[in-house]
């Protein structure tokens, strides 16, 4: 491969919430590229009309096939520059795109890989939280059904804050596996960040899990869970 010949994928940070925290790199690499690889092609279609950036889209998920995989390595050989977008926030952190990446560097060593930081959910949650320190631990997604149980058993040995993301779904779930494992540390839930109803509660996880029950329309959202000593 020749030098002047090797593509870019330019790994994009989009908003994780609010349509506004992007940054004008970000803007002007999602403009500038061929074309933009998203988990959803509805979701970042709205993100670039807003914004008024007219870009070609291509699906990019966890279930990309190996042919897609093999034409996205094929078009950086040719020299494209393509953007690679999750649905929020940086792609590779918790996302599929992680999986693209990690094959680019094992087959594709020469192809420039770009980061485009922007907001990220889990250090706009421990800017609000008031957590003394600048440590913690940052543990993704809970496991849906094997290893919950040793997810949260494990909680206590840690000996720094805990950071994880929990959906609409299971965040009740959650909390009562927390009032079991961890009753007395803090918690700190941090709910639709940078959305007109950001909310940051505080307090042991039986005091939350009442705090939702009494207005449940707050068991809706997006959600940043940090658990502290």
């Amino acid at each position: 491969m020749e030098e002047e010949n090797i593509g870019t994928l330019s790994v994009v940070a989009t908003p994780i919430g609010n349509m506004e925290d992007i940054t004008l790199r970000a803007l002007r690499v999602l403009a500038e590229a061929d074309y933009v690889l998203c988990e959803d092609t509805r979701v970042t279609g709205k993100l670039l009309a807003r914004h008024e950036i007219k870009a070609q889209m291509k699906r990019y998920d966890a279930h990309a096939s190996e042919k897609v995989h093999a034409e996205i390595m094929a078009n950086l050989e040719e020299g494209k520059h393509i953007a690679l977008v999750s649905d929020a926030g940086t792609p590779g952190v918790s996302d599929p795109g992680v999986f693209l990446i990690a094959k680019l560097r094992a087959a594709l060593p020469e192809v420039r890989i770009d980061a485009i930081p922007g907001a990220s959910a889990v250090t706009a949650a421990f800017s609000i939280a008031g957590i003394s320190g600048n440590q913690f631990a940052f543990l993704g997604f809970i496991p849906q059904k094997k290893g919950r149980k040793t997810f949260f058993e494990s909680l206590p040995s840690y000996e720094l804050p805990v950071i994880f993301f929990e959906s609409t779904h299971r965040i009740m779930k959650t909390l009562e596996s927390l009032m079991e494992s961890s009753p007395e540390a803090t918690v700190h839930i941090g709910r639709e960040l940078t959305k007109m109803h950001e909310e940051m509660l505080v307090g042991n996880a039986k005091e939350i899990i009442d705090i939702l029950e009494a207005e449940p329309v707050r068991q809706k959202g997006e959600f940043v869970v940090i658990v502290d000593k």
